[in-house]
């Protein structure tokens, strides 16, 4: 039989996460951003249940091309926007629009001949200091934009530094719209966090929104607010089960580098997961698991194919705490449920990072 290990897809998550993007977007259009796989779900395996966004969002050309073939034809936003002049001309062919954050992207444009071709949004440097034009630099940069015959609408962007701390995107929205007062086109600002906390203030939302990892469950706010405070589900699980138990004897140690010694004597499961498969190995001993339903925790270092976990807690539990017992490291599974955040915070990461990792090895099921 194979490895018992797989990750499965739960598209009726996505959906409702989705729907409770949507209900925070009060009335502004929304592009699921879908950039590095579908943060690591695999775009393909997202699109059927997140179709019904305005448009998607996303990084390279590549995945555009896969958008289209899955038979999307709305709206595609290329976030980095192009990274040279030949990219133009399959923007042109895939109808994309991309952003525009740098001089350099502009001269690309202004070689074009094609008459209003692109569809562009305006990057602002608000503060994160990532992307994006100087406020001193917008006003020109747009202008330029605006005179070259290969646009057709310019609408405008910034990225929040700081939208997960309360308030912490005021002086940045502020900066905003005093930089692009009086200038036409439409405004994107508000990623997950932002659009969570402003939920239902159409005036701080904008034209567009932008959802990123609420889509997949996990809290932008992490760990308080947390995803269920937030109302949404986990969109991805990842479970295995013991292959193999020990009983070790107190003073005795578990794993490479033996960082960590029993207290005293402990019945301990050996789990079909590592990091190879994607399972954080800088995860600490006491990182958070599931059992056979029972929450407990992770014993030692994290091994390439393999994790120990305390059976104690499961054998008091009343559970079987054997050799096949189903072992849940994040999401949810027969009315179990680990918080993929609960995984990441113990390990000192994001869910993010634990979705994005998530490797090829391990064979996934779409529900």
């Amino acid at each position: 039989m194979p490895r018992p290990i797989q990750a499965c897809i739960h598209t009726d998550a996505l959906a409702h996460n989705l729907q409770r993007a949507r209900r925070a977007a009060a009335g502004a259009k929304v592009w699921a951003v879908v950039k590095a796989n579908a943060y690591g779900h695999g775009l393909a395996r997202v699109f059927s249940a997140l179709r019904s966004a305005d448009g998607f969002a996303l990084l390279d050309l590549a995945e555009a091309e896969t958008l289209r073939a899955l038979g999307w034809g709305g709206p595609i936003l290329l976030l980095e926007g192009t990274f040279g002049v030949d990219d133009l001309a399959r923007c042109e062919r895939l109808n994309l629009w991309h952003t525009v954050h740098d001089a350099a992207q502009i001269n690309w444009l202004a070689s074009r001949s094609k008459p209003r071709a692109h569809r562009v949004f305006a990057k602002l440097n608000t503060g994160m200091n990532r992307l994006g034009f100087s406020p001193e630099q917008y006003r020109a940069a747009w202008q330029r934009l605006s005179q070259l015959p290969a646009v057709a609408d310019i609408g405008h962007m910034t990225h929040f530094a700081a939208a997960d701390v309360d308030g912490g995107d005021d002086d940045a929205r502020e900066l905003f719209l005093r930089t692009v007062d009086g200038l036409p086109g439409e405004h994107s600002t508000c990623n997950s966090a932002a659009l969570l906390r402003h939920g239902g203030d159409a005036a701080r939302l904008g034209d567009w929104v932008r959802p990123g990892i609420m889509l997949y469950g996990s809290s932008p706010t992490a760990p308080q607010p947390d995803a269920r405070d937030w109302e949404l589900r986990p969109t991805m699980s990842l479970c295995t089960r013991i292959i193999g138990v020990q009983q070790v004897a107190a003073g005795a140690a578990v794993g490479y580098g033996e960082t960590f010694r029993a207290p005293r004597p402990m019945r301990v499961g050996v789990a079909a997961v590592g990091y190879a498969d994607g399972y954080p190995r800088h995860a600490p001993s006491g990182t958070p698991i599931v059992v056979d339903g029972v929450r407990t925790r992770t014993l030692g270092r994290v091994s390439m194919d393999m994790l120990m976990v305390d059976l104690d807690p499961v054998r008091a539990a009343g559970r079987a705490a054997d050799v096949g017992s189903p072992v849940l490291c994040w999401g949810r599974d027969h009315g179990a449920e680990m918080p993929i955040d609960d995984v990441a915070a113990a390990a000192g990461t994001l869910g993010y990072e634990l979705m994005c990792a998530l490797a090829p090895r391990v064979p996934v099921h779409v529900a």
